[in-house]
C-alpha cells in the first residue's frame, strides 16, 4: 500500500517518476548521476550531476548544476559548472558560471557568463561518441512520455 510500485522499483536507483497532477509526470534525476548520450539531450527542468552527449539544449528556465561534455551545446537557461563543447552558444537568456573550453563559441547580447573562456582546438574527440573519463555512470531510465511538463521548444 505504502511501498514503490513495480513501475517505481523497474526505473532503477538514479531516477524516479512521480506524477504530480492528473496528466502531467516529473522526472527526477538524483544528484551525483551521471548521464551520458549519444544523441541530442533537452534539459528544461532542473539537473544536479554530470551530462555528456553530443547535442545538448539547456532551454530558457532550465538549471543545470554540474559539468556539460557535449559535441554543441546551446545554452538559453542557467548551467553553473565547466562545459567542455566543440560548439557553444549562449542565447540572450544565458546565464553562465563556470569555465567554458570551446572550439567555436558564439554569445548573444544579453547573455551573461561569468567565468574563463578557452579556445581549444580539440575539446572533445568526435571521431566516436562522446567520450567520458570518468568511473561508470549509473544505467538510469526516464520515462520518455514525462516529456517537458507543456513546455515547446522555442525554435
Amino acid at each position: 500500500m505504502f511501498g514503490k510500485s513495480k513501475e517505481d522499483r523497474d526505473m532503477g536507483s538514479g531516477a524516479q517518476r512521480s506524477t504530480t497532477t492528473q496528466g502531467e509526470a516529473t522526472s527526477t534525476i538524483l544528484s551525483g548521476v551521471s548521464i551520458v548520450g549519444n544523441g541530442a539531450v533537452t534539459i528544461f527542468g532542473h539537473v544536479e550531476g554530470e551530462l555528456h552527449a553530443s547535442t545538448v539544449v539547456i532551454a530558457e528556465g532550465a538549471e543545470m548544476e554540474g559539468d556539460i561534455v557535449a559535441e554543441e551545446l546551446t545554452i538559453s537557461g542557467r548551467v553553473d559548472g565547466t562545459i567542455r563543447a566543440n560548439r557553444v552558444k549562449l542565447n540572450g537568456t544565458a546565464v553562465v558560471d563556470g569555465d567554458i573550453f570551446h572550439r567555436s563559441m558564439a554569445i548573444e547580447e544579453n547573455a551573461r557568463f561569468e567565468g574563463a573562456s578557452r579556445r581549444l582546438e580539440n575539446v572533445i574527440q568526435t571521431s566516436s561518441r562522446v567520450q567520458t573519463n570518468r568511473h561508470q555512470p549509473q544505467n538510469t531510465s526516464i520515462d520518455s512520455n514525462a516529456g517537458a511538463n507543456g513546455s515547446q521548444s522555442a525554435h
